[in-house]
């Protein structure tokens, strides 16, 4: 690699420094601390498993491991040296960014399936298939990790692959986003018309159902801001034919700025459990109340 192209953390002006520093810190702390409290209720303080509780729980862990993996994987990338421990970490920290993003998505198509499809759903939907979900998600991913590790080292690099040059590597990381999004999108918008379209005539419903439609557009807007960025540099990078080194720098500082702004989904997430958690139980209440007015197909059902 050419070394006049590289450009790390210490060649940035010193404020630039402290304030990517200062991020990464608050990012840090607050997201161990909300990721550990988020796993802790969810697996010692709720009464019963849930198709929800499920994949949240596997969010809650891809989101904390993601965290633990970062600081070694900015220490060795400071380096710009392809090691051992700068492979270990990048993969522990790719293989949890595609999973979160995996585990967003299905408890996106989870929604979809049970409020457009409620008889097909009684079936599909129960604790263990969603610990099946979640088991198949985390093979896949690892398994496509293992793939882009191969072809990383044959191309010379797997730390700095997809930043440094166009590579057939950056293709895993697309594929990852871009399908996801697609799912996302369509699932999250049937959900919010079907929510739209639920009679009114119960205030308690009604304010349930408006909270749960918040809810659905909070995580698609969460989604889209975190991951979107970074995926749109790497598409412009992917597409550069024989970037100058003034480019491939300017790349790789997007790359950093994009993976930090990714990293964010963190916090947000593990915020948003308490928000689900309890928008889920004011759902249930109202759909237990909805039933008395012959609503057998009650948000309760739909979203937890």
């Amino acid at each position: 690699m050419n070394t006049s192209c590289n450009s790390t953390l210490q060649d940035w002006p010193p404020l630039d420094n402290y304030v990517a520093k200062a991020y990464t810190g608050t990012l840090l702390v607050l997201g161990l601390l909300l990721n550990g409290l988020a796993l802790w209720v969810l697996c010692c303080r709720l009464p019963q498993w849930t198709e929800t509780r499920v994949y949240m729980t596997n969010l809650a862990a891809a989101d904390l491991c993601l965290l633990c993996s970062m600081p070694f994987m900015l220490h060795s990338m400071k380096r710009q040296e392809d090691t051992l421990l700068c492979q270990l970490s990048q993969a522990i920290y790719l293989v949890n960014r595609y999973m979160s993003i995996s585990l967003v998505t299905a408890i996106a198509v989870d929604r979809y399936l049970a409020l457009r499809h409620p008889l097909r759903a009684r079936g599909l939907r129960s604790p263990r298939q969603a610990a099946t979900v979640c088991a198949l998600l985390w093979a896949l991913v690892t398994s496509s990790l293992v793939l882009r590790w191969v072809l990383g080292t044959q191309e010379g690099s797997f730390c700095f692959s997809s930043s440094s040059k166009k590579s057939s590597t950056t293709l895993f990381s697309l594929l990852g986003f871009y399908l996801p999004l697609a799912l996302l999108v369509f699932c999250s918008l049937q959900v919010l018309l079907s929510l739209a379209r639920r009679p009114t005539t119960d205030p308690a419903q009604a304010e349930a159902t408006c909270k749960a439609a918040r809810m659905v557009w909070a995580n698609l807007v969460v989604f889209v801001v975190c991951f979107l960025p970074l995926h749109v540099v790497l598409t412009v990078h992917l597409g550069m034919v024989s970037p100058s080194c003034a480019w491939r720098s300017r790349f790789r500082c997007l790359i950093y700025f994009t993976s930090r702004l990714s990293d964010a989904n963190c916090c947000l997430d593990a915020i948003c459990y308490y928000y689900m958690a309890k928008e889920f139980q004011e759902v249930r209440m109202a759909g237990l109340s909805a039933k008395a007015h012959k609503n057998q197909d009650s948000l309760c059902v739909t979203l937890t």
